[in-house]
């Protein structure tokens, strides 16, 4: 059975369990309602919730799909929202959906993979009579609220990664590897860039519109949820530029470097042409070279080659070449 918890409450206060398909008599004020959550459910189990809640056929059909964007609604007064979970695993960040069906006093819950650390939001809820018996919107904005958190600590911990890399691209060259981990997290925040949008989207028509199951005294508490991807949003803005800062610094560190040990390379082939232009002219064997006979010549050509080359090195020196 893939229910989670499935309770029917009234004036914040938990009354008692209820199965999926039982119909339960509820009047129109806001403070009798049921929350039903279920994990991964199964066709049958999506049917029996359209059945008794008269749900709409177009939002069971999507709400059977593991992962799709971030969306917001409106079928014949009631919401459909379809709000994006995350996680880091590694480098990756992997997604979940986590798709709610709220009406006037029935809200529901349906979670495909990562479950955004809603396990114990619900006896947070229960802790709390007085918000929790504000009605269905509340609990909304309190799930809405509690998947946005867990964007947060995302960040924190790529952020970590990011800055330590940064600091190593400056006192040593970045390898293939660190090379390719920097696009692949590049890539993964661009994404989560994306997803955050459709979440801020979906979070502003729900601060701006008029939803017959949201009522104004609630509808402020969804502008705190906006604020917080807002902020988020900001954060991986920010990231995204060290990673491309942290990139390029390194190319203009390792060009640094390499033009550095190309100036030695040239400055000792500079210093080493003079004594092999020289070996090259006394190796010619010609026969009438008069340096030959000369007694002291070989000792006078060996000052020569030291004199050039050590003024050629003090000059490299002065240039700072070598």
């Amino acid at each position: 059975m893939s229910v989670i918890a499935a309770y029917y409450y009234n004036e914040g206060k938990r009354i008692r369990e209820i199965a999926i398909d039982e119909r339960v008599n509820l009047d129109k004020s806001r403070s009798g309602f049921c929350w039903i959550a279920l994990r991964e459910p199964t066709a049958d189990e999506l049917h029996a919730l359209q059945a008794t809640y008269h749900l709409h056929p177009l939002a069971i059909d999507n709400a059977m799909h593991p992962l799709c964007p971030p969306k917001l609604e409106v079928y014949n007064g009631e919401l459909y929202i379809v709000a994006q979970t995350a996680e880091l695993v590694g480098d990756r960040i992997s997604y979940g959906k986590t798709a709610i069906f709220t009406g006037h006093n029935h809200l529901i819950s349906v979670r495909h993979g990562n479950a955004g650390a809603l396990g114990n939001l619900r006896e947070q809820l229960e802790a709390s009579p007085a918000l929790f018996g504000q009605g269905v919107d509340y609990v909304l904005h309190a799930i809405l609220h509690r998947l946005v958190d867990q964007y947060l600590p995302i960040f924190e911990m790529i952020e970590d990664d990011v800055l330590a890399m940064e600091r190593r691209s400056l006192d040593d060259f970045l390898g293939r590897k660190e090379v390719a981990r920097i696009f692949g997290l590049r890539s993964e925040l661009t994404r989560f860039q994306r997803t955050l949008g459709a979440m801020a989207e979906l979070v502003r028509k729900l601060v701006r519109g008029h939803f017959p199951c949201i009522s104004a005294e609630v509808r402020p508490y969804f502008s705190d949820v906006a604020d917080h991807i807002q902020r988020v949003q900001s954060m991986i803005d920010g990231l995204l530029q060290v990673l491309s800062t942290v990139f390029e610094a390194s190319s203009l560190l390792e060009a640094q470097r390499t033009g550095v040990i190309t100036r030695q390379l040239a400055a000792w082939a500079a210093i080493l042409a003079v004594p092999t232009a020289i070996a090259g002219i006394y190796g010619m064997n010609f026969t009438n070279m008069p340096e030959l006979n000369t007694t002291y010549g070989y000792f006078v050509v060996l000052g020569l080659i030291a004199v050039f080359c050590l003024l050629l090195f003090v000059r490299f020196k002065k240039a700072k070449w070598l």
